[in-house]
């Protein structure tokens, strides 16, 4: 009987310490890293918000709400009509994030951090796309850097001022992609493609007046040659020319001159062992050697 008791008083401990841990867990709450944990008790929100860690005692009675206060991004489609009546798709996406601190009002507005989104974010900035497309004349203006970098500033700035006070902080709206009305593509690839063609036909007229300036270079580099080699040809024979007058105009002041010339030829051939036995003209004014007499009068015997 004894050994009974004793089983079912250790029975009975255990069963108390799990109860007793289980009612202490109620007065315990974790709430995870980057998240708000809002409480509500018989249906009202608790002013303040508890924020990340360990939190000890709570009331056992809270029913806890969770808000994900860490930066999140959501995704837009939307039809944006322009001045000139087109519709252009835009695929955006906003940055944001909760403010921790407003998540009990939040909640007693909208619910929880879903519900703020689809009804205040979602809205306003569908609303904010068709406003800002009215400003936009045409469709393909979509395209051009200022365009989108006035687009972006306008929408973030827009959603910033509307939904800080709804709780919900916007970092930035950024434009993800932009489709054009098919027949404005069509329009700008055939645009395109004409462009191409012209610069394709720049760059073969360039290429062809190129080749024009070479030949031209190459001609006048042959003009230049040509006037050049005739210039010398033009000098050298002037330099002859004077020469031969020079040498005239010497021997008719000078009549030893040929004379002279003749001694110094005389000499030149002599100096050749082949050469035969030379007389001079002495009855001649200006005699002149005779230059190989033996080979004229033929052997003698």
């Amino acid at each position: 009987m004894a050994r009974i008791n004793s089983q079912q008083k250790f029975v009975v401990m255990i069963v108390g310490v799990v109860l007793v841990g289980f009612v202490a867990l109620q007065f315990i709450k974790t709430i995870p890293v980057g998240h708000v944990g809002v409480a509500t008790l018989f249906g009202k929100a608790q002013p303040t918000g508890y924020p990340e860690g360990l939190h000890i005692p709570v009331n056992p009675l809270y029913r806890w709400t969770m808000f994900d206060a860490r930066k999140k991004t959501h995704l837009e489609t939307a039809n944006v009509p322009s001045q000139d009546q087109l519709q252009t798709k835009l695929d955006v996406s906003v940055q944001y994030r909760i403010d921790g601190s407003m998540a009990p009002q939040i909640l007693g507005a909208t619910g929880n951090a879903a519900a703020a989104v689809r009804v205040h974010l979602i809205p306003k900035l569908r609303s904010l796309l068709r406003e800002q497309g009215k400003s936009i004349k045409r469709a393909e203006d979509f395209f051009k850097e200022e365009t989108q970098d006035t687009l972006q500033t306008a929408l973030t700035e827009g959603l910033k001022d509307d939904l800080e006070a709804k709780g919900i902080i916007v970092s930035a709206v950024l434009i993800r992609d932009i489709t054009l009305p098919p027949f404005i593509v069509q329009a700008i690839e055939q645009k395109k493609e004409r462009e191409q063609a012209v610069e394709r036909e720049r760059a073969e007229l360039e290429r062809v007046r190129t080749e024009l300036q070479q030949q031209v270079a190459r001609a006048e580099a042959g003009r230049e040659a040509a006037e050049q080699q005739a210039a010398t040809k033009r000098i050298l024979a002037d330099a002859q020319a004077y020469e031969i007058t020079q040498i005239n105009n010497a021997i008719a002041r000078n009549q030893a001159y040929i004379q002279l010339q003749s001694l110094e030829a005389l000499k030149t051939i002599s100096k050749d062992p082949a050469s035969k036995l030379y007389f001079m003209d002495g009855s001649s004014s200006t005699p002149l050697p005779l230059m190989h007499l033996g080979d004229a009068l033929g052997p003698q015997r």
